[in-house]
């Protein structure tokens, strides 16, 4: 194909459209026509129709929406085999997570059970498997840990306290402790759900949600040494308390139980082998082999038969009781006490299944509703809680097997909840002989994923050097911090670099694109052309009280007119010359009361003569006068005291009228000078012949930094790009205010182009415009402003701009 192929050209004749015009053409609509007032607003939010009934309540009740019309045919058996799949999955996953919650293991069975069905009635993910969840575990855990340690459940012989710990009582506060984080976490996602406040999850970046589950496997990992090596160490909460638990383990490491040791590793050679053969196979099979679900069992077997726990002292799950316990109200006492754990779970939650559940709606063709997705994750929490589960959100591994084995809908989650309901009932005792380091084991393998995120770091160096520093800050402080303090330091963080972002953005000068009427950086391409006489300033991001001090000095460095010293500098020489001024009027006064000594003396001397000049505003003229000054031209002395110069002979007047003269400004008889011309400086002439008001008015319009000499400069207009501009505060009206008034001192025009509508609107609200601020400032295109400058100025000494001979003229209006 040839590279020289041009595109269409298009011709386009029309107006300079400024702000005002635009609005007339377009007949813009008023912010009354656009928003309805609240009195409007409130009768339509409280006026109830069949269809607004219908519409809010299949809203609130998603199921009702897809299961009239859900086919058996088709979805039927698809959604059986995938609800079986991911049952299966739910068992080990279940009961090993629960671990990391510090929880019996049939809580976590709990937990794969209620939260599922609540979901199913609201939830508006057809792929989502909700129940345990590796980072939640690790976080409720965190909080059972702190309020209910081994330390205060040791048993009491008497008065001794013995080693060992009341794991019954100790177990049941702990249920009580997460039921109650878990209920309280549910209430705030409903609130943020019922408020509308769906949007909080986008707070959370990719890069800070993978980071933060990487750094949460972490945790995970050192949670699970204790199963994996046989070993009790000390469990730690708060800040470093990682670091201080990955301290004890080392230090019981020559302590390792060798039989336990041995389980977990065999077990982990069997179960990274059996996942190795399962992903291979997998594109030929049409569902994957349940490779936990074998290795509980065959473990459970082993354990039973070989006597582990008995024989060889190996920790085992221990009892597990049959049935479903009854539901009761948690211990609100306790909501105090973990209201910061809670808000971190609802957070981390909702971020975590919103974002795998916009995947899947993306890739299958349907809408998640974000503020419905918040309701239905709160209910299955306050539910749950309430039947003593701990906090849920979607499992990565169990949706992803429940999309690829070819699930539909939530009916695979109703099937799966009861392959978990008839192991509770019927099972459950099965499993009790289960070695923890089984357990331990699953959860090891299964956080693959997340360490495999590390990779993260090499592709976020070479797309985003910030991102990759949102990345390790969210690491770190995670590892050090904690889950739930390591969550607000890394959102904070991330804010703070958008802040930054915005406050730094990049300033350019725009140039003209020969032949066309765009602009671009002149910087970064090469062929575009500054206009003459018209500088063209933009900014990367939106001004705002962050950065809009940073937008003026910015405008002053990229226009080169530092206006802050050039209006000081003017300022100091209208000072200067109101000083003056006053000098000259005390001198005038002292002058014209020796102007009146002098005509008393003059007239007390014999034979003297006095001669006057009369000096007018516009030149200086001598008139010789002989003889003696009238009384009544006396009385006009002080009338025009301060237009009046004497000159008085030095020399006795010889017969052919000449003499020497002499200027006195205020002087007196004996000829002292006092207001000689050698005592003004740069232009401190008084303008004679008129009052010192008209004086002082006059030589202040005559201060500009142009007759200063100080600067000069070639630039008549600045036009503001604010297409980037999304809104204004008040503190960049009164920038952009402040920069037209001190322009305008200077003689250099200000104008703005692309402003949206909205922004418009802010500046009418904001009162940014006025007498000598107006619409007319403002254009729909910078290309309009461009031709509005040239054409306003062409009578300036500045060049008139032409379009190179490549530039169409159809181009320009």
């Amino acid at each position: 194909m040839d590279s020289t192929i041009r595109f269409g050209k298009y011709k386009v004749e029309r107006e300079v459209l400024d702000e005002q015009r635009l609005e007339e053409v377009t007949h813009r609509k008023t912010y009354s026509d656009i928003r309805p007032s609240v009195t409007e607003w409130l009768k339509d939010s409280l006026r109830c129709t069949i269809p607004k009934l219908k519409r809010s309540v299949l809203s609130s009740f998603p199921v009702l929406y897809w299961l009239p019309k859900y086919s058996v045919w088709d979805y039927g058996m698809p959604d059986l085999i995938a609800g079986i799949s991911v049952g299966i999955m739910h068992l080990p996953q279940g009961m090993a997570y629960a671990l990391l919650a510090s929880l019996p293991p049939v809580f976590g069975l709990y937990t794969s059970f209620y939260p599922s069905l609540i979901y199913f009635a609201f939830g508006t993910s057809r792929h989502l498997s909700i129940g345990t969840f590796t980072v939640l575990s690790i976080m409720v855990g965190s909080v059972t840990e702190r309020l209910a340690p081994d330390m205060d459940f040791l048993i009491m012989n008497g008065t001794n306290i013995t080693g060992e710990v009341d794991i019954t009582a100790r177990d049941s506060y702990r249920v009580q402790v997460a039921a109650a984080t878990t209920v309280l976490a549910g209430l705030i996602q409903v609130v943020l759900g019922l408020v509308k406040f769906g949007f909080v999850g986008t707070y959370l970046s990719e890069p800070l949600v993978r980071a933060y589950t990487t750094a949460a496997a972490g945790h995970a990992v050192v949670a699970q040494l204790k199963n994996i090596f046989g070993v009790s160490p000390t469990r730690f909460s708060g800040p470093l308390s990682l670091v201080y638990t990955l301290k004890d383990v080392c230090s019981l490491l020559p302590h390792t139980h060798l039989p336990t040791l041995v389980v977990s590793a065999v077990s982990m050679v069997f179960l990274i082998a059996a996942k190795e053969l399962n992903s291979f196979l997998s594109p030929k099979l049409p569902v994957p082999i349940p490779v936990e679900l074998i290795t509980i069992v065959t473990g459970t077997l082993i354990s039973k038969y070989a006597h582990l726990k008995s024989n060889y002292t190996v920790s085992v799950v221990g009892e597990i009781p049959s049935g479903l316990s009854p539901p009761s109200v948690p211990d609100a006492s306790l909501f105090g006490e973990v209201i910061g754990e809670a808000f971190a779970l609802a957070i981390v939650g909702y971020a975590i299944g919103i974002s795998l559940g916009k995947t899947f709606a993306l890739k299958h063709g349907y809408k998640v509703d974000s503020n419905q997705e918040l309701v239905a994750l709160g209910l299955s929490n306050v539910v749950g809680g309430f039947f003593k589960c701990y906090s849920v959100c979607s499992s990565m591994s169990r949706s992803l097997i429940q999309e690829t084995t070819g699930g539909k809908t939530q009916m695979a989650g109703v099937v799966s909840s009861l392959i978990v309901l008839v192991t509770i009932l019927k099972l459950g005792p099965l499993f009790q002989e289960l070695p923890k380091a089984v357990l331990g084991v699953i959860v090891f393998v299964n956080l693959k994923g997340m360490f495999q995120q590390y990779s993260d770091i090499v592709t976020l160096w070479r797309s985003s050097k910030i991102d990759l520093v949102v990345w390790l800050v969210t690491w770190v402080s995670t590892l050090l911090l904690n889950l739930d303090l390591g969550l607000a330091a890394s959102v904070t963080f991330a804010l703070l670099t958008v802040i930054f972002r915005t406050q730094l953005p990049t300033y350019s000068v725009l140039g003209n694109v020969p032949g066309t009427e765009l602009y671009v950086d002149v910087e970064t391409h090469r062929e575009a052309r500054k206009i003459p006489g018209v500088t063209i300033f933009r900014s990367s991001a939106t001004v705002y009280f962050a950065n809009a001090e940073l937008y003026l000095e910015a405008l002053k460095e990229k226009s080169g007119l530092d206006i802050s010293k050039m209006l000081i500098y003017k300022r100091r020489q209208e000072a200067k010359q109101k000083r003056r001024e006053r000098r000259a009027e005390r001198r005038a006064k002292r002058r014209a009361k020796r102007e009146r000594q002098a005509q008393r003396a003059a007239k007390q001397l014999s034979g003297s003569v006095v001669f006057s000049v009369e000096l007018e505003p516009s030149s200086w003229k001598d008139t010789c006068i002989s003889g003696n000054v009238p009384d009544k031209e006396s009385q006009g002395w002080t009338e025009r005291e301060n237009g009046t110069v004497f000159v008085i002979p030095t020399a006795p007047r010889t017969s052919d009228c000449h003499c020497r003269w002499e200027y006195l400004k205020g002087g007196d008889p004996d000829g002292t000078s006092l207001g000689s011309m050698s005592e003004l400086h740069d232009s401190d002439t008084t303008t004679l012949g008129s009052s010192s008001d008209d004086t002082q008015s006059q030589d202040l319009e005559r201060v500009s930094l142009g007759s200063l000499g100080k600067w000069t400069w070639d630039i008549h207009s600045i036009i503001l790009d604010l297409s980037t501009t999304n809104f204004v505060d008040t503190v960049a009206i009164k920038t952009l205010k402040n920069i037209f008034q001190d322009f305008s001192e200077i003689d250099v025009d200000i104008y703005m182009a692309g402003c949206q509508a909205s922004v418009v609107e802010q500046f009418e609200l904001g009162g940014f415009f006025s007498q000598s601020i107006t619409k007319r400032h403002l254009f729909a295109s910078v290309h309009d402003a461009v031709l509005y400058c040239l054409d306003h100025h062409e009578t300036t000494s500045f060049p008139r701009y032409e379009p190179s001979e490549e530039m169409d003229s159809s181009t320009k209006p």
